[in-house]
């Protein structure tokens, strides 16, 4: 058969790392393996029962059977506004300051497409998300990295940019509370960055994926929650983790009116909207009384307990992160972090994601994710305990 080359464009994309982790645990499954995946980030609960049916009863409308408003239904937008009011304090005006997302993937790797010319400079935070790598391939720019270290508790440092790198910089991704760090930002922090922006004239855009997973009585702060916030950018938010509905592919952004009329723009010539029955289900979640949110927040509270505890006990020295659903475990020595998480895979049948996958400042440690029963988080520990890797505690 004929073979058709692809684009250079596809051609130069990233290499999908995280392919390969799963191509890994497949292979060890096949193998006979019984293996503990803390290795992706897929929220391992159903949806709650009120949404799911929410999409049931829409389902049956006619009128949902034929093409979705291109820029989404109001009854969404107005639902994203008061669930914004009602949550960070913040106003929005559902007709210019919201765009309705197939998922927060898809506006992450569209936004450097409406904004950027080839050529034009990002800032991104290394280690992150690998997926705003592939958004600023397709839109031929190219990447100013600002590492994130534990010494300045996984934050970018403004003040250690290069003059070139503020001046060429249109555009800046962060993402608060942080994967795969695990690291949340203050209110404080986002006020600097308000400042930075301004001062440089760059676009702002926050990627709150995990905004509802915060620990110890903390609830993560929303960067628009910043005075000025909406004047230099914009924030994307997925139902994803904070309702279970990752396979439902349903988010949205807000903020910056021009940014969102770009957004809106862009989409009208690659999509027509998202069902309006998953649409109106987006929208009874934000709107219902969150106590499902909160339960999802304590188990995922728990589990970190009892992971931290459990690492800890073995005499894996690792700190137990402030947001999100992940852990950032620093790599022991005579590894580097894809040696260190291909033989966990290898002997102890556990699957961890090197940090080397989210960036060069993501060597030295391996992403866990929380995203299983507290028994089996146990058992990671205590498979990873019998490889002798840690001089274990006198408790232990």
């Amino acid at each position: 058969m004929k073979k058709f080359e692809q684009s250079a464009l596809l051609n130069n994309l990233p290499k999908q790392f995280f392919a390969g982790l799963v191509a890994k645990v497949n292979t060890s499954i096949e193998a006979g393996h019984d293996v503990i995946n803390l290795g992706q980030g897929n929220p391992d609960q159903p949806t709650p029962p009120h949404i799911v049916k929410a999409l049931q009863e829409a389902a049956g409308k006619p009128d949902y059977h034929k093409y979705s408003p291109f820029r989404g239904q109001r009854f969404l937008k107005t639902a994203i506004t008061e669930f914004y009011q009602r949550e960070y304090g913040v106003t929005l005006d559902p007709d210019t300051e919201v765009a309705i997302l197939f998922g927060g993937k898809a506006g992450l790797v569209e936004i450097p497409q409406c904004l950027l010319n080839p050529g034009e400079t990002v800032l991104v935070p290394d280690p992150g998300y690998p997926d705003y790598w592939s958004g600023v391939e397709l839109a031929r720019a190219r990447m100013e990295y600002m590492p994130l270290l534990k010494e300045n508790e996984f934050l970018p440092d403004y003040s250690k940019l290069s003059e070139k790198a503020k001046a060429d910089a249109k555009l800046m991704f962060l993402n608060y509370p942080n994967n795969p760090t695990g690291a949340v930002a203050s209110r404080s922090f986002f006020d600097d960055t308000v400042a930075f922006a301004e001062e440089n004239d760059i676009c702002v855009v926050h990627d709150f994926a995990y905004g509802a997973i915060g620990f110890d009585g903390k609830k993560p702060v929303s960067f628009l929650e910043s005075e000025g916030a909406k004047e230099t950018g914009i924030e994307i938010y997925t139902l994803s983790k904070t309702y279970n509905m990752a396979g439902w592919r349903i988010g949205f952004a807000v903020g910056n009116k021009s940014v969102i009329e770009s957004i809106n723009l862009f989409q009208d010539h690659m999509f027509v909207s998202v069902f309006s029955g998953i649409q109106e289900a987006a929208a009874a979640a934000l709107l219902a009384p969150q106590d499902c949110v909160s339960e999802l927040v304590a188990r995922y509270e728990s589990r970190r307990a009892a992971f931290i505890d459990a690492l800890n006990g073995i005499g894996w020295k690792v700190e137990a992160p402030p947001g999100s659903f992940f852990a950032w475990l620093p790599v022991p020595g005579g590894f580097t972090s894809e040696s260190f998480a291909d033989y966990l895979l290898e002997h102890a049948h556990v699957c961890v994601a090197p940090g080397i996958g989210f960036g060069t400042f993501g060597e030295g440690y391996v992403r866990a994710g929380l995203l299983t029963s507290e028994e089996r988080l146990r058992e990671a520990a205590e498979r990873i305990k019998s490889l002798n890797l840690f001089s274990q505690s006198v408790d232990s």
